[in-house]
């Protein structure tokens, strides 16, 4: 089992971390600030330092699976194609740093964040969505039509509202007494664990109704006013049923 230190907290990027395996592609580590694919969200980039200050990129993460397809518990860091030989210089039991590309994870969280608030906003099944260091894609189970400038007004108004976004639990049982908190229908929680890890956009005073609350295994910004400028790109009807929502950076984003 890989340590998921991003679960508990998205701030870190880096940690001390010891190699546990080494693939033709791939390194495997006891525990990681890695954000492996999955969600949605795309998997964290970064470089894995060695003793000597020999640095390997990694250019994707991703949960390592078995012969039976299912996973591991282990989170793979595939390193560059061009990367082969400082990848020789690993083996089992060394001592590393691993570093993520904090830049590009940050973008990941703010976008992560806006499209929690987008399902708030819309208030339909999400079937299918992308999180990217660039643009963030969620498609609705709807029919009606959405208008690009109102939903970036109320992105805007939410942003600007820098409401708390915080990391909680509830129970599997809990879970099944109150499916509405499942927002997406294409990807179900983990379950097994007894326990599933969610993500709770509060309002802005102690009394301030709930945002939003919903089971979610990715990483997010901790206020949405990290989130900053972002804008509805783009609005398509994928289907009869389906509207497809593109988010981007608005002007002044970094």
């Amino acid at each position: 089992m890989t340590e998921e230190l991003f679960r508990h907290d998205a701030t870190l990027t880096e940690c001390p971390a010891t190699v546990v395996a080494v693939g033709e592609q791939a390194v495997v580590l006891d525990r990681t600030v890695f954000y492996p694919l999955g969600g949605g969200q795309a998997g964290d980039t970064g470089w894995l330092r060695l003793a000597d200050g020999t640095e390997l990129a990694v250019a994707d993460t991703r949960k390592e699976t078995g012969e039976d397809g299912l996973p591991t518990g282990r989170i793979s860091h595939l390193v560059a194609p061009d990367q082969r030989e400082q990848l020789s210089k690993i083996k089992q039991g060394d001592a590393v740093t691993a570093r993520i590309d904090a830049p590009r994870r940050q973008r990941l969280m703010r976008f992560h964040t806006a499209s929690h608030l987008l399902c708030h906003i819309v208030g339909q099944p999400v079937n299918g969505c992308s999180i990217t260091p660039d643009y963030a894609r969620i498609d609705f189970h709807m029919t009606e039509p959405l208008d690009k400038a109102a939903l970036t007004e109320q992105l805007a108004r939410l942003v600007a509202a820098a409401l708390p976004v915080t990391v909680g639990s509830v129970t599997e049982a809990e879970l099944d007494a109150n499916p509405q908190l499942v927002k997406s229908m294409s990807v179900q929680p983990p379950r097994g664990s007894g326990v599933v890890r969610t993500i709770r956009i509060s309002g802005a005073g102690a009394g301030d109704a709930l945002v939003d609350l919903q089971p979610c295994g990715g990483t997010h910004v901790a206020s949405t006013a990290e989130i900053g400028p972002v804008v509805v790109t783009k609005i398509e009807k994928k289907s009869a049923h389906s509207r497809r929502v593109v988010l981007g950076w608005g002007d002044g984003a970094s």
